[in-house]
This record gives C-alpha cells, sequence and structure tokens, in this order.
C-alpha cells in the first residue's frame, strides 16, 4: 500500500510517498481500508521530532482517519468487516489503509461522509470535553470562542450552540467572521481589528464571559481573563499564537475564575469509555441537525505536504483532509 513516510525528523519537506506491508490486526486491533485522513497541527510537530512522542523511524503521521473496516483482531466485537467507521490513531494515518485500537473506533452514521468523518473526532471530541467536562457550560450562558474559524474552533461554536449558549465568535479577518456565523455564532469579533476585551464587555453588557474555550493563548488569553465574569470559567486547548501566558493567581482571586486546561487525547489513555458515549452524543447532535461538519480543503495522499503546509499558513477554515479514496 501507499503512504506517506517520515524517515527521519526533518519536518514536512523530507517526508516521501512509499510501499510499505499492512500488518494483520493484532489483539484489540482492527485494519480498515483508509477513505480520508484529518489533518492536524499535531502532525507538522510529530514529524519534526516536536510531539511529545517519537515513533520510531520509519513511520506516517496521521492521528485521525475515516474508512472500511476489513479486519478485526481477537476481542473486538463492537465493529465488524465492511462497517463504516472513523478511528484515532498514535500514528499511520496518512496512508491507504491503517491498523487502529479497537476502542478507538467508531461506527459512523450513514449520512456522515467519509471526508467530514476524518476531520470529526479531535475537533468536535475536544469541543465536547472541554465545555460539557471541564467547563459544564450551561444553556443561557455566555460562550467566547477564540480562534472560532478553525477547526476546533468552529466545532466548539457549533457545540456551544448545541448547549443553549449565547456564542461569541472572535477570529482574524471579515470572512474567517463570517464562517463562525454561518455555524451558529451570534456575535463575532476581529481581533486584528478591535479591542477583544471591551467588545466582550460591551456584548454582554459588563458582566463578562461565563466561559472562554481558547486554542490560542498569548494576548487573547490576556484579554479573555480580564473580560470573564465572576465564577467565570476559562478552557485551555493550546497556543495557536505561539504565545504560553502567565495566570496572574490575585484575578483569579478576585473573580472567583477557573482557568483549567484540556488535552482531549488523555482521555483516549485514562477513560475510553467517555469517548465511545461523548461520540454517541455528537452523533444525536450530528443526525438532529446541530452540528454541520466543514471541510474547507481536501488533499490526495500525494500531496500531503501542501495539506500540512495550508494547516500551518492559517488559511484554512474548519478542517484540512486527505482524500484518499
Amino acid at each position: 500500500m501507499r503512504a506517506v513516510l517520515c524517515d527521519d525528523y526533518q519536518g514536512i519537506d523530507a517526508l516521501r510517498i512509499g510501499d510499505v506491508d499492512l500488518p494483520a490486526p493484532g489483539p484489540g486491533e482492527v485494519a480498515i481500508d483508509v477513505a480520508a485522513a484529518g489533518v492536524n497541527f499535531a502532525d507538522t510537530l510529530i514529524v519534526a521530532g516536536k510531539y511529545q512522542e517519537k515513533p520510531q523511524t520509519p513511520f506516517s503521521p496521521g492521528f485521525e482517519i475515516a474508512g472500511t473496516v476489513t479486519a478485526v483482531g481477537k476481542g473486538v466485537s463492537h465493529v465488524g468487516v465492511g462497517e463504516r467507521v472513523m478511528a484515532i490513531l498514535g500514528k499511520g494515518g496518512y496512508a491507504e489503509s491503517a491498523i487502529a485500537p479497537g476502542d478507538a473506533v467508531f461506527p459512523i452514521p450513514e449520512t456522515l461522509d467519509f471526508v467530514s468523518a476524518a476531520g470529526f473526532p479531535i475537533t468536535y471530541g475536544t469541543a465536547h470535553a472541554a465545555l460539557v467536562w471541564r467547563a459544564g457550560l450551561k444553556a443561557g450562558e455566555t460562550l467566547v470562542v477564540h480562534g472560532a474559524a478553525g477547526g476546533v474552533g468552529l466545532a466548539a461554536v457549533e457545540v456551544g450552540k448545541a448547549l443553549g449558549a449565547h456564542v461569541i465568535a472572535t477570529a482574524g479577518g471579515p470572512e474567517k467572521l463570517e464562517v463562525a456565523r454561518r455555524h451558529g455564532a451570534d456575535e463575532a469579533i476581529d481581533y486584528r481589528e478591535e479591542d477583544v476585551r471591551a467588545r466582550i464587555k460591551a456584548l454582554t453588557d459588563g458582566a463578562g464571559a461565563d466561559v472562554v474555550f481558547d486554542p490560542v493563548g498569548g494576548k487573547v488569553f490576556e484579554a479573555s481573563l480580564r473580560s470573564t465574569a465572576w465564577c467565570g470559567r476559562i478552557v485551555v486547548i493550546g497556543f495557536a499564537s505561539g504565545e504560553v501566558p502567565s495566570v496572574p493567581a490575585n484575578i483569579l482571586l478576585v473573580k472567583n475564575i477557573s482557568v483549567m486546561g484540556l488535552y482531549w487525547g488523555s482521555y483516549w489513555k485514562h477513560a475510553p469509555d467517555l469517548l465511545h458515549k461523548e461520540f454517541e452524543a455528537l452523533f444525536r447532535w450530528y443526525e438532529a441537525g446541530s452540528l454541520h461538519p466543514h471541510v474547507s480543503h481536501t488533499f490526495a495522499l500525494g500531496d500531503a505536504q501542501d495539506a500540512m503546509r495550508m494547516l500551518q499558513s492559517r488559511k484554512a477554515t474548519g478542517k484540512v483532509v486527505l482524500s484518499i479514496a
């Protein structure tokens, strides 16, 4: 089978297409004919040796896929050969076939196409876990979503609306803000042109945001901290700005603010059963018409380097996906 291969940790430019053999699934594993693979920022890190894990080379990057089950290992009973699924991997998604851990393989609705499904697990899983498990977002509360036109940000806008929140989206530029509006944002702030702190205050009549979803960090986090409501909650998802902010503890104390982190991948290790329940809930919302996965760019497997560069450029909205079938 064809696969994108990383022979050493020299980054995107050093990747190549090669032919490799696919091993049979072992106990607890599932073999999948890959139709599409999601492209994530972590993929750009792992091929450069900057991710928290360093697989033995050569390896294929790719953390999320969608396709058809071709074989199952001993002990796997929740999916069968021929079933349409999405899966989360530690590596190996940029390939025509892949082996996935059985507990990270999820049947998908018939109405969910493979390209959309390949970009579904990490974005919607992260958004749901952050807003439901960590922040406890309630109907009627005000949610601020930073980076709202990106994959995880756009998912957070939709999940926030599904939970009944009033959603304020921030992004860079009118085109990205329009994407956020189309996916349910009630208000929009252009952080390139507007004072984020002042606008959040104005849009909430001075009360501030109840919950902030922040995959950006840096100055955006600082503005959020100073425009959060009493007993507000900020969920830190990542640092797309490149700046890891410090938290002045005195502000947390005075306003009873909670700042919490969310590394969604850790649930796969510590509480995999939660993920199955999570996707059951998310698929119910999808089938009810509350979620609309958005893929702005698709690339062929042989153009994986261009796909990763597109993601790095921050010109994409929603997800970037490799269409392999």
